[in-house]
Parts: C-alpha cells; sequence; structure tokens
C-alpha cells in the first residue's frame, strides 16, 4: 500500500475514501495534484489514471513529430520554469512532466490504468462513489470522496473524429487516424495523403516529408498559421545576463500573454490588417511554390479558431521544397487507388491520414448520477465554467482553446483550492451552484460562443455541453485577462453557492 491510500482517512470494506479525488494524470491532473498538496495539505487525495502512465495528450499521441502547437513558457506550469525552445516534441513535454512528479513528490499519488466507470453522488452522505476498472487486473474497484476533480481533458482519448468517407472501404491501401498511430507503420517511399489543414497536418507533413515518397495536405479550406523562428529572443536575452529562471520563466509567460492579447484585439479591431501579416508570414517561407490564394488565404476572420505555430515554417519548407504539396478541394469520393476530387482529379496515395480532429468528451463519457438521477449535463449552466449547476462538490478544467490550456486550469486550481479553504471554514460538507431568482430569466447560450470560436470538434459537439449565461458568475468568456480578474477575486458568497 503506497503513502496516497496511506494518507487516506478510512477505509470502509472495500471502498478507498479520499477527501479529494482528481481524475487524470495530464498536464491538469498533474497541477491540481500541486495545487492540492501545497495549498491543502491536510486533504488526502489520489489521482485515477486510465492510461498506464502519466501525460495525458502527451502519451496518447504518437504520430511522427508530435509537439506543442503553443509556446510552453504558457503551456509549462507557472510554479516550474521551462528553459528550452518555445515549441517542444512530446518527449521533452513528457520529461517536463516527469520532473514535475519527481521534485513535489506527487507520483505516489496515482493509480494508473484506473478507468473511472461510474460516479454517484449521495447528499445524505455528502460523497461521491465511483465505481472504477482496474485494467490491469480487470476487477471493479470502488473509491469514494468529498470533492470531485475532473481533469481529464476535452476529447475521448480511445479514437480520434473521423467522417464517413464514401467509398472507404474501396480503398486498397491503410486509412490511419493520428490519434491511434501503428507504431510498425512503414511510410518510406510511399505516397501519402494527409486529409486536413489544422495542427495536426501542420506537424505531421514536415516530420514525414523526409522519408515519404511525396506528402500531399488535402484540406477543403485553409487555417491560419504563425511562421516564425522557434526560439524566444527575449528568453535568450535573459539567461545571457544570469536571471534566475523562475524570473525568465514568468517573464517570458507574460510577453507571450501580452502579444496574444494584442493579435486578438487586431482580430476584432483590424481582422484584414491581421489576416494580411499572418499570409505574408507563409508567403516569406513558401516563395512562389504554390499561390498562397487559394491555399493559405482562409475566410473566417483570424482568431476564430485556434493559430497554431509553425516553427521555422517547417510546413511551408516542406512544400517549397517539392517534398510536399497542398492541394485544397473537396473529396467526391475515395477509389482503389486514392481519393476522387470534386474537381474530377484524382490523388493516388498508399496511405491515407484523416487529420481530421478530435471527438469531444463532456466529463470523460463517465455515468454521472445525483441523488439517483441521471446527469444529463446539456441541462446544467456554467458557473464560471469551473462548477455547473445541480452538480455537488465538482468542478471540471476546461482549459483555454486559443491560448494555452494550462493558464486557465492553473486558475481554476487556485479557485478551487480556494473553495474548500471556505467550505472548511463555514463547516461546509457540499457546495453546489444554483441560480439566484434575478438569474432564471437568463438567456441559454451555447457554453463556448461560435462567434468567438467555431473549430469542428467544438461546434459538433455543443449540444452535449453545459449553458452559459449573459451574466457572472455564469458566462463563460475563454479570455485569459478576464478570468485572471474574475477568478481570483470571485465573491464565493454570491448567492449562487449554496453550502450544506
Amino acid at each position: 500500500m503506497d503513502a496516497a491510500v496511506e494518507s487516506a482517512q478510512e477505509t470502509k470494506g472495500e471502498i478507498l475514501y479520499f477527501d479529494v479525488l482528481i481524475v487524470g494524470a495530464g498536464i491538469s491532473g498533474i497541477d491540481a495534484a500541486y495545487h492540492l498538496q501545497k495549498f491543502c495539505p491536510h486533504k488526502s487525495f489520489a489521482v485515477l489514471e486510465t492510461q498506464d502512465t502519466f501525460g495525458g495528450t502527451w502519451a496518447t499521441h504518437k504520430y511522427p513529430g508530435i509537439r506543442s502547437d503553443s509556446d510552453l513558457f504558457t503551456f509549462g506550469f507557472k510554479w516550474k520554469p521551462w528553459k528550452d525552445d518555445p515549441i517542444a516534441a512530446a518527449d521533452k513535454i513528457l520529461r517536463y512532466l516527469d520532473e514535475s512528479l519527481d521534485e513535489n513528490d506527487l507520483r505516489r499519488h496515482i493509480r494508473f490504468s484506473h478507468e473511472v466507470k461510474t460516479a454517484v453522488w449521495s447528499s445524505e452522505e455528502k460523497r461521491w462513489t465511483l465505481e472504477v476498472l482496474d485494467k490491469e487486473s480487470g476487477d471493479i474497484r470502488r473509491y469514494a470522496c468529498n470533492f470531485l476533480w475532473m481533469c481529464q481533458g476535452y476529447y475521448r482519448h480511445s479514437e480520434g473524429y473521423m467522417p464517413d468517407y464514401p467509398g472507404k472501404k474501396d480503398f486498397k491501401g491503410e486509412i490511419i487516424h493520428p490519434q491511434t498511430w501503428p507504431e510498425d507503420l512503414d511510410y518510406r517511399g510511399k505516397k501519402v495523403i494527409v486529409i486536413g489543414s489544422g495542427a495536426t497536418a501542420a506537424t505531421l507533413i514536415p516530420a514525414m516529408a523526409e522519408d515519404a515518397g511525396h506528402i500531399t495536405m488535402l484540406q477543403r479550406s485553409p487555417t491560419y498559421f504563425s511562421a516564425r523562428a522557434n526560439r524566444d529572443e527575449l528568453a535568450e536575452t535573459l539567461r545571457e545576463l544570469d536571471v534566475p529562471d523562475e524570473w525568465i520563466h514568468e517573464i517570458a509567460r507574460r510577453k507571450v500573454l501580452f502579444d496574444q492579447k494584442e493579435i486578438t484585439r487586431r482580430s476584432f479591431e483590424e481582422p484584414e490588417k491581421l489576416r494580411e501579416d499572418l499570409i505574408k508570414g507563409a508567403k516569406k517561407y513558401l516563395g512562389d511554390s504554390v499561390p498562397v490564394d487559394p491555399h493559405f488565404t482562409p475566410t473566417y476572420r483570424p482568431w476564430r479558431q485556434r493559430l497554431a505555430f509553425v516553427p521555422d515554417g517547417d510546413l511551408f519548407q516542406a512544400i517549397r521544397d517539392g517534398k510536399a504539396s497542398v492541394v485544397t478541394d473537396q473529396i467526391d469520393h475515395f477509389t482503389e487507388d486514392g481519393i476522387l476530387l470534386k474537381s474530377g482529379k484524382e490523388l493516388k496515395a498508399d496511405i491515407i491520414i484523416s487529420a481530421t480532429g478530435f471527438n469531444m468528451s463532456a466529463l470523460g463519457d463517465i455515468a454521472f448520477t445525483i441523488d439517483g438521477k441521471p446527469l444529463n449535463f446539456g441541462d446544467c449552466w456554467s458557473h464560471r465554467a469551473i462548477m455547473f449547476s445541480g452538480i455537488p462538490n465538482m468542478a471540471w478544467v476546461f482549459g483555454y482553446l486559443r491560448t494555452s490550456w494550462t493558464m486557465r486550469s492553473d486558475m481554476v486550481a487556485d479557485f478551487v483550492c480556494r473553495l474548500m479553504k471556505h467550505m472548511a471554514q463555514k463547516g461546509a460538507r457540499m457546495v453546489v451552484p444554483q441560480l439566484r431568482e434575478e438569474d432564471k430569466d437568463m438567456p441559454e447560450k451555447p457554453f463556448v460562443d461560435p462567434e468567438n470560436f467555431n473549430a469542428g470538434y467544438l461546434t459538433r459537439a455543443l449540444k452535449i455541453m453545459p449553458k452559459q449565461g449573459d451574466k457572472d458568475p455564469w458566462v463563460h468568456t475563454q479570455d485569459y485577462y478576464v478570468d485572471k480578474e474574475t477568478l481570483a477575486n470571485a465573491d464565493l458568497d454570491d448567492g449562487t453557492l449554496i453550502y450544506k
């Protein structure tokens, strides 16, 4: 029995009880564990992780070139400095997380290969009871806690989104989704088509271009990319001046956030000029190898989808060097030898990679029950996009979709720890968000406003997500600078949180 079990306050029969259970040992779960240990040291807790290792996204994805699409100064923790290039490959990120676990003695709290199947709340007992599959033994184990902290992310790790392509069964080659990449795939000398134009396609193509016979990016419509050198000149200068790593990390974070704030402002106030600058950045690396219109001239306003960083313009370099090409067209159907396009052109392929995004997952696809009633998450109102009406003692980490996820998970962790301390001060064992009388006539709005962010994986899944309103604390802005003020200064006794 490891130290985490020994710290549990009670064991009843075969139920292990902890004050807090964290679901997920990715970057959000590790951050939550760090905060609990530091700011709520008397709370017993365990982390339940369905995979056999830590890392979440970075353990799931194993396709060539897998890397971050946002900088590690903001994607990394505020409490552990990042000391490498801004954009990093998965192995460096996993090493950073590994160090984070060891330096803070957090690994002992994690139960690997533990998949949560059900979560049942009892208001009478003021506790959650979870049925958990131990994937190593095949046994169902029962865990209980007073507070449940969902850090499992926002998409289904078991499978990615694969459209039902007409004629898919006719294709004689291999069809692959990057999320379930075959370890033995040999693409050397092969003709490869990558369907998609997002960050995954932009990562795969330059990574595979050296060994593939030829690789083609097939896109229905183009995406904006930010192409520049993979370096942070400010951080490099500070290192030369022997500034402490902790200072460099914080200064670099603030500079990145400042730059992103400016991009956000420009996307609303001068979208055409921003659009022109982004396209000019692509053309700098592409040269005259392909026309930027239509291949790299999106029709949507910049920043309505995530702006992926292309380090050193490697995607565009591969196209410029003739190792990769881009086709902007629509799929009519798959053929035996490739893909027939709406234009009548046929692309030949040995391998087709469908880099078409995620399947969203609400609360990890876990079956929730509240006092005997199955939970319909879509009926709930979002309370600061952390807690949800009608769900007691539960927080869900939903990070930022345009800036780094971790920037919000970090503030959520601060908020949850403050809430737990507040409950202790009040002698409360239960807290549940509830609409006040003045909130009941709010318009029902989607969890994320499609006019603000309209990525396909999100718009496909809005019906399973909670609602937001039009007044605090029922709004979900996806705005770091708003959250920075509202979460830190949130009134925990404003009448929207009911304590018992």
